[in-house]
């Protein structure tokens, strides 16, 4: 179970790369009257729950879970929370790769936390390390640190037209 989970977990790292460096080819895919960004979402909740099967299937659940649980989970999924609130699907889903023009936000947690939803998730998988081992934990964080480093070299040019 160690070697599928290991890629269970890795796997939406790939598509966002994909996305990140080819999005023309997606909003391509997409085709006319499909909004890239909504179906990049689709795609990536379908990867998100089987990363978490996977944890899962490696998981021992106990409760109750250490006091380090509640605010590290608590406020890694505020920081999740907050991003798409003020982004929305499009701004979350990579739409100005995706030709869209998102407005640049400095509201909370913009401006004070570099990167805030990927540090949010760092933070709610740090809080699961009670029932998650360690090498699945580091094995995510490594592909958040990843598309952390991908995404800090936006390539304006690299961004795709939008179909019309």
């Amino acid at each position: 179970m160690g070697l599928l989970a290991s890629v269970g977990v890795l796997l939406p790292f790939p598509f966002y790369y994909w996305l990140w460096k080819y999005p023309q080819r997606w909003v391509d895919m997409c085709g006319k009257g499909k909004d890239p960004s909504k179906e990049m979402a689709k795609v990536s909740h379908l990867l998100k729950l089987l990363q978490f099967l996977s944890l899962y299937s490696v998981s021992t659940l106990s409760w109750p879970p250490p006091l380090y649980f509640y605010p590290l989970f608590a406020f890694g999924q505020f920081l999740n929370f907050r991003v798409y609130q003020l982004l929305g699907e499009s701004g979350t889903y990579y739409g100005v790769r995706f030709g869209k023009n998102i407005p640049w936000v400095t509201e909370f947690p913009f401006g004070y936390i570099q990167d805030p939803q990927y540090i949010g998730s760092i933070m709610s998988l740090l809080a699961c390390l009670s029932w998650v081992p360690l090498q699945y934990i580091s094995l995510w964080i490594l592909g958040l640190l990843f598309m952390m480093r991908i995404e800090s070299k936006e390539e304006t040019a690299n961004r795709a037209k939008p179909l019309s």
